[in-house]
């Protein structure tokens, strides 16, 4: 009997903020992957060892997490005045599906990096010290971020002293810009799909809450901790071991996304597990975070946890705390409120893993909130470079 080779592709295995995954450039695809279809899942799924009814990705670059089972292809940019074009695709992990539906802000980090060490960024445009801005077209949501990317003897600095919770080691900061990351709407209706800050939101069986729905850095659904039954200062074990708290949440996923008008019918939520994302908020309170260190209320405006395919994250989505930071910064919703009520331009949360500032420039235009961009910093850094190889037969579709 003889069995198909496996083939190797070039790619590098990146940690972007507190997510990992591997990256690729379009044009070192197999040409087949080249182009958006079952092809290119099919390859993704085999680098990450999805899918895997074990949970556990043995058989490939995956970490059994939606942290850390992701995957990101770049190419220099078709747009102008751009340099890179990033598509992002999250894996899931027990299911054969690719989600292309959002954004990681997280790997976003590693984006600017990548661009620079691999020749996306033209030569002129690197500074030999000090900061290289990197125009990124976010291809999943067709939006603009901005990378400020630490540059030391002509080399992308991925050393020092930045510290992020939710990651073991210190690293060199990265300045992220989300430019304008509500969804486009001419009446600025599109940031609140919904038309409101706050709506009475009623989940068939489950209840009825208080929620906040807002299209910014990613689909989001917010609700009030105490509503649900939870203090904020949960972490993983409590909510991930409990495959009850697991199914509640995904039925009110469901139908928020349902309410914000992402699909037509609940049973559509299956397939779109990246977006939106759900999470629930609380007025500071003292806790132990994930790595043992203690967050005082001081610390804090406010804490927020999020749930990513279906899990509770270990520390906090870039594109949620985009969210966060957006929802924080208009009057009136419930993570405004949670933090103290107002109209501010930064907000500090605590998450699982500890602390995170995020700012948010929010403007009322013609009686509509609109936010100009918002601002946070991340780290990112090379793990391994080199090929990861696949069995042949996976590019049969």
């Amino acid at each position: 009997m003889s069995f198909a080779p496996q083939i190797k592709i070039p790619a590098t295995y990146m940690r972007g903020g507190t997510s990992k995954g591997v990256f690729f450039k379009l044009d070192d695809l197999p040409s087949a992957a080249q182009q958006a279809g079952a092809i290119r899942d099919q390859l993704l799924l085999r680098v990450i060892g999805s899918p895997d009814p074990y949970g556990k990705q043995i058989d490939g670059m995956g970490g059994a997490s939606s942290s850390t089972s992701k995957t990101v292809i770049l190419a220099k940019s078709s747009q102008p005045n751009h340099d890179v074009d990033y598509l992002f695709g999250q894996v899931a992990i027990d299911r054969a599906f690719v989600d292309w539906s959002g954004n990681c802000g997280n790997l976003t980090a590693a984006v600017g990096a990548f661009a620079i060490s691999n020749g996306l960024v033209n030569a002129e445009r690197i500074p030999e010290n000090g900061l290289c801005t990197v125009r990124i077209w976010q291809a999943n949501i067709q939006k603009t971020i901005i990378a400020h990317v630490p540059m030391s003897h002509g080399q992308v600095q991925e050393t020092g002293d930045f510290e992020l919770d939710g990651v073991t080691f210190p690293a060199a900061e990265v300045q992220i810009e989300f430019l304008d990351p509500a969804d486009d709407g001419e009446d600025g209706s599109a940031m609140f799909p919904t038309g409101n800050v706050v709506d009475t939101f009623n989940v068939p069986n489950i209840g009825t809450f208080q929620a906040t729905f807002i299209n910014a850095g990613i689909p989001t659904i917010f609700l009030n901790a105490e509503e649900i039954g939870y203090t904020g200062t949960e972490l993983q074990d409590v909510i991930n071991g409990n495959a009850e708290a697991l199914a509640r949440f995904e039925t009110i996923r469901a139908y928020g996304a349902k309410q914000m008008g992402l699909i037509e019918d609940i049973s559509e939520a299956e397939k779109r597990q990246h977006t939106p994302k759900i999470a629930f908020v609380a007025k500071p309170k003292t806790y132990i975070s994930s790595s043992g260190k203690q967050i005082q209320t001081e610390d804090v405006d406010l804490l927020v946890r999020a749930l990513s395919m279906g899990k509770l994250h270990h520390a906090m989505m870039g594109t949620a705390a985009v969210a966060i930071g957006t929802a924080a910064a208009i009057p009136g919703t419930l993570v405004n409120l949670a933090a103290g009520g107002g109209v501010r331009e930064a907000v500090r949360f605590g998450h699982p893993s500890g602390t995170l500032r995020v700012g948010a420039q929010a403007v009322q235009e013609s009686g509509q909130w609109q936010v100009k961009k918002a601002v946070m910093s991340r780290s990112a850094r090379v793990l391994m470079e080199g090929w990861v190889r696949i069995p042949e037969e996976s590019l049969n579709a």
